[in-house]
């Protein structure tokens, strides 16, 4: 696979030998982090998700604080995840028509201020899940220009990199931003928690605006004539990904999340459970997250680029298997590392995100990605609502190794049609590389 010097066009005059090409994408990390644009987008990115860590932590322990309900809690994490439903395909297509990183700056400083809201001391809790849902729309838009705008800065190999790297930093933010919730909430206020949590944003905003560089909107690129409207570009954009055989396999492979993740939407319930409180709360929450930053690394970091996207049905099984030990009884330790074995297979999904958006035409994956991440979003959301409200009628463990089996079937058959696609994704990814130096 090809990895033409950051600083040398194509055409000059230098070729890599085919042994340096193969081998090229170990250094694609370090290749990556030479790129100051993508530095301040990572960033960024790492405060906004250390902020929307806290924020969900926070918010589900003051819900449960005050109502001492497991579904009042899981409807404080849904509401959070179930915006993209009703808004995502048409937010998702700004990042398509507007400019991206002005849509980017814009998009965490409207987040930042209806955090603060949240905040308020004494606000009914109808208000508090109605501003927790308005404080997610502005991450719909964003998360859409962000992919997309990574797409202009690295290519190929270096674009899975860019996206592996975000991912191991997300799940960092989230080991940070739930874990040190938990801690938090024990001894401060979940008012003053929240309301503090919106400097994280503003900062984030102000790394990307001096940090990124300016770029006119995608529709104005080529022709300055004006773009499709936004209800047109989401029924083509939901054309083109659920058309594609591999694009809408890889979308699947990520919805999946919304049946193995559902432990994180009941980890209150499941602390308590086990005797704890916040703290165990937080480290239930971020299970996943410490599998997938070790799985992570190890799959883009260790595993060439032809045999981890063919690993992504096998992974995806793999990943809804630990789920299957709510069978038994189990202490928080053991919860703890089965979530972590969860993560760390779940982590096909940073290889699943970026061969998604190189397959997808580069005129629509603003909207592309927006949708799919949209989707999981949702899935995640229902999964967490609807287990949350299956808890109050039964067991953690029944629900739990239910989502188990349910995401089991559902990965097997996504793994079939993978088998047969992946060497065909493999290609497109690898052209990225020619058209970037080309």
């Amino acid at each position: 696979m090809g990895n033409p010097s950051l600083d040398k066009a194509a055409g000059d005059g230098d070729h890599e030998s085919p042994k340096k090409q193969d081998n090229a994408w170990r250094s694609s990390y370090r290749d990556v982090m030479a790129i100051a644009e993508f530095r301040s987008m990572w960033l960024a990115h790492a405060l906004s998700v250390i902020g929307v860590n806290l924020l969900n932590i926070t918010s589900s322990v003051l819900v449960y604080q005050l109502t001492d309900s497991a579904f009042a809690a899981g409807i404080t994490l849904a509401v959070m995840f179930l915006p993209p439903i009703l808004a995502g395909p048409l937010f998702s297509g700004l990042a398509d028509i507007l400019p991206r990183r002005q849509m980017m700056v814009a998009c965490d400083l409207i987040r930042a201020a209806v955090i603060v809201l949240v905040g308020i001391p004494g606000i009914p809790i109808w208000a508090v899940w109605a501003l927790l849902f308005v404080s997610i729309l502005p991450s719909i838009p964003f998360a859409a220009a962000r992919a997309a705008l990574l797409s202009q800065i690295v290519q190929g190999e270096r674009y899975v990199a860019s996206t592996a790297i975000i991912q191991l930093t997300a799940q960092i933010g989230m080991l940070l931003g739930l874990i040190a919730g938990g801690v938090i909430v024990t001894f401060v206020s979940p008012n003053i928690t929240l309301m503090s949590t919106g400097v994280l944003f503003v900062l984030s905003a102000l790394i990307v605006r001096f940090g990124v560089r300016a770029r006119p909107a995608p529709a104005r690129e080529k022709t300055g004539e004006k773009g499709p409207g936004l209800l047109a570009m989401t029924r083509d954009g939901a054309k083109l990904v659920f058309r594609d055989p591999k694009l809408r396999v890889l979308a699947l492979l990520a919805w999946l999340a919304g049946l193995y993740s559902i432990p994180y939407g009941l980890a209150n319930p499941m602390a308590d459970e086990a005797g704890a409180g916040p703290a165990a709360a937080g480290f239930i929450m971020a299970g996943q997250s410490i599998g997938a930053l070790v799985g992570g690394f190890v799959l883009t970091r260790l595993i060439a680029p032809p045999t981890r996207t063919r690993l992504l049905g096998p992974l995806a099984v793999l990943t809804c298997v630990p789920l299957l030990l709510w069978v038994f009884p189990m202490p928080l330790w053991m919860m703890i590392t089965a979530l972590t074995l969860c993560g760390a297979a779940g982590s096909y999904q940073f290889v699943a995100n970026a061969a998604f958006v190189l397959c997808v035409p580069k005129e629509g994956r603003g909207l592309a990605f927006g949708l799919v991440a949209s989707g999981l979003q949702a899935a995640q959301g229902v999964g967490i609502l609807l287990s949350s409200y299956f808890v109050e009628l039964t067991s953690t463990s029944t629900v739990i190794v239910g989502a188990g089996l349910l995401a089991l079937l559902s990965a097997i058959a996504l793994a079939i049609p993978w088998s047969r696609m992946s060497r065909e994704v493999i290609e497109r990814m690898e052209a990225t590389e020619s058209e970037a130096a080309s």
